[in-house]
């Protein structure tokens, strides 16, 4: 019996055909649908299927409005490059209301044409209600600066008596304990007033790239020393409408928040970005019209994120996952940015996955 040249030879598996473009989008974890000029449905994924109760042969040719009440101010907010409404809710026709991210984008080269997605806003993102605050909120937050007003005059008499004391040759590591406990006390005080200030800040058209600069030589020089700080910039944002002093605090607070966050990781690494956002509204109170935030400021670490029992509290005051933590740094943070204008969210994302605090502010006019 003839063999085969070279002798026999073990079958080996064919290798898998790459998936084409139809089954990556059927796929595709996320919902997502297709409009056409005409503004009805052309395509239609299995995770869009299943969150909208339609199947895709029923949506195709169907306007989308029949199948998806849009954002109440889609018609006033969408511009020539799209729209974009984050942790929104909606309902589907055929269906209940839920949270989603909901994202729509031309195609490019294809007049008309635009994709949209529908991405379940994720139980990790916490975003900032000090805008929410009631009534007895505002009246416990005027008792804090009273309080620590008044606190800090007993304490100043304390630490004098204490100097005189170590003065007069009296035992004077006492004496030294006794004023260090209070300056640190006074020190927290600071911080609770920082947080109770009240006063409008001076809101101007500004450059924040060279703060965003600033922050991370700060950062790099001290806190953050050794750690790696990438920088992802947008290089077109337009000027943001901030206070430049409260907002550096801002950026401060996070990158030192994200460094203490990586002590003892092998491979820490802090990225800030930016990005404009067309077509971003939303809303920053309950009850309250969406505004148009589309100026996205980023502070990313690889760190593990806070606790999961204190994730949805990181905005109060006194909430801290740090032993040593006294809980105002980011009370403060969300102060500062609501007092600006804008939000600021705590997210679990990516995957691997990363912390994100994401700041959105608007523009100036």
């Amino acid at each position: 019996m003839a063999f085969p040249r070279g002798g026999l030879r073990r079958s080996r598996p064919l290798p898998a055909a790459a998936p084409n473009f139809a089954e990556l989008f059927a796929g595709l974890p996320v919902a997502v649908f297709v409009i056409d000029p005409d503004g009805r449905i052309a395509h239609a994924n299995a995770a869009c299927e299943l969150l909208l109760n339609h199947s895709e042969s029923s949506m195709i040719g169907q306007p989308y409005e029949s199948v998806l009440h849009p954002p109440e101010d889609y018609a006033d907010r969408r511009d020539g490059h799209g729209f974009a409404a984050f942790d929104i809710e909606i309902e589907a026709v055929r269906g209940p209301r839920f949270r989603v991210d909901f994202v729509e984008t031309l195609v490019a080269d294809h007049p008309g044409w635009r994709i949209v997605t529908l991405h379940h806003a994720p139980q990790s993102r916490r975003v900032a209600q000090g805008a929410d605050r009631t009534a007895g909120a505002r009246a416990a937050v005027g008792a804090a600066a009273m309080l620590a007003h008044e606190i800090k005059n007993p304490l100043s008499g304390i630490r004098g008596a204490a100097q005189l004391l170590g003065a007069s040759g009296e035992d004077g590591e006492l004496t030294e304990l006794i004023t260090t406990e209070v300056d640190r006390i006074v020190a927290l005080i600071d911080r609770m007033q920082d947080f109770t200030d009240t006063r409008p800040l001076k809101l101007a058209p500004t450059n924040v790239y060279p703060l965003l600069g600033h922050a991370r030589r700060v950062a790099l020089a001290g806190f953050a020393r050794g750690m790696v700080i990438e920088e992802r910039f947008d290089p077109s944002l337009p000027p943001v409408l901030i206070d430049p002093d409260a907002f550096l605090q801002v950026l401060l607070n996070l990158l030192k928040n994200a460094a203490e966050a990586l002590t003892g990781l092998a491979q820490p690494r802090i990225t800030l970005a930016t990005a404009y956002r067309h077509g971003m509204s939303v809303s920053t109170g309950a009850g309250r019209p969406r505004q148009p935030l589309p100026i996205e400021i980023l502070v990313i670490d690889n760190g593990r994120g806070a606790p999961a029992d204190i994730a949805d509290h990181l905005f109060e005051p006194f909430v801290s996952g740090k032993p040593e933590g006294q809980g105002l740094g980011l009370p403060l943070v969300e102060k500062l940015v609501r007092d600006m204008g804008g939000i600021v969210q705590y997210a679990r994302e990516r995957e691997p996955e990363v912390t994100v605090f994401r700041i959105l502010l608007p523009r100036a006019a």
